[in-house]
């Protein structure tokens, strides 16, 4: 069980909407632990040697970063194209566009992605007001963009399971965290529900897999990050003082910390909202997958 007394705040900078997180093992000396504040259109790193948290200004807002396979920077979602952005601690620098579907409805924008183990990357869409169901579920492989599934209000936190073969994926205004099979090649079957939040648990928001196959979401107006089970079993519960929490991932030279994003939009009273923190679970996490471009798609 996770020790709620361990639970560390360490970056207090009030991100209006944190999200994204990723664990970076190439950059800085011990790794970065790179995140968003989608709303302030902000790009931070956490410096796990130095304590230091590093921030700049981008020119669109940014949903999140994926490795590449070549070590060249990032693929990262802005609210309207994907591009291909190098990152250092001179700062961010977008370098061209790159494979971005061209036909979603106008008031949409892009939401959350991951990386499966086969270089595939998955990412959703969403209605900007979070009302129409507007919003879908993207593949991108060395084909370029496909539409896999749709009718989402808000496409959120894809987590696919260490072994490759299952793939989470959320609506969060409905409550919802959908499974479905992953195949090897790519192909998504056998869409159901996984789990169901009820009215006192919140919204699923941004998710991850630790090594023993366990599903770890963070909580939007839950105030909490919940492990269940492969079975869809609530396992255990961390609550956080921040009730919007956004996303988590696993970092740190181990994969053991896992870092916790959150929310400061509309909760000024609350004094560690939009807060980055660590916990030590009794799992590791799983390092985080890259995306194997292809020339022919940017």
């Amino acid at each position: 069980m996770v020790d709620a007394s361990k639970i560390e705040c360490v970056w207090r900078g009030r991100a209006m909407l944190g999200e994204g997180p990723l664990w970076c093992p190439g950059l800085g000396a011990m790794g970065w632990l790179v995140f968003v504040d989608i709303l302030r259109a902000r790009l931070h790193a956490y410096d796990l040697a130095s304590g230091d948290t590093h921030g700049w200004a981008l020119e669109e807002a940014c949903c999140w970063l994926a490795p590449r396979e070549d070590g060249d920077g990032f693929i990262a979602g802005l609210r309207s194209r994907l591009v291909h952005l190098r990152l250092s601690e001179s700062g961010p620098n977008i370098v061209a566009e790159w494979a971005t579907p061209g036909d979603e409805p106008a008031g949409n924008c892009f939401n959350d992605a991951k990386v499966d183990p086969q270089g595939r990357l998955w990412f959703g869409s969403m209605d900007d007001d979070a009302e129409r169901p507007s919003g879908s579920l993207y593949r991108l492989d060395r084909h370029g963009p496909v539409r896999v599934d749709t009718g989402y209000r808000v496409a959120n936190g894809p987590a696919i399971s260490p072994d490759g073969a299952t793939l989470y994926h959320s609506d969060t205004p409905l409550g919802v965290i959908y499974a479905f099979d992953l195949s090897p090649d790519g192909e998504l079957s056998n869409k159901r529900e996984h789990v169901r939040f009820n009215a006192t648990q919140g919204f699923p928001d941004g998710m991850t897999c630790d090594v023993e196959g366990g599903l770890w979401v963070a909580h939007w107006d839950g105030g909490r990050v919940s492990r269940f089970r492969p079975d869809g079993g609530l396992d255990e519960t961390l609550t956080l003082p921040a009730s919007r929490v956004t996303s988590c991932t696993f970092g740190g030279p181990r994969l053991d910390q896992l870092f916790i994003t959150s929310a400061a939009v509309e909760r000024d009273e609350e004094g560690l909202a939009g807060g980055l923190f660590r916990v030590k679970p009794c799992v590791s996490g799983v390092m985080p997958a890259a995306y194997r471009m292809s020339t022919e798609y940017h």
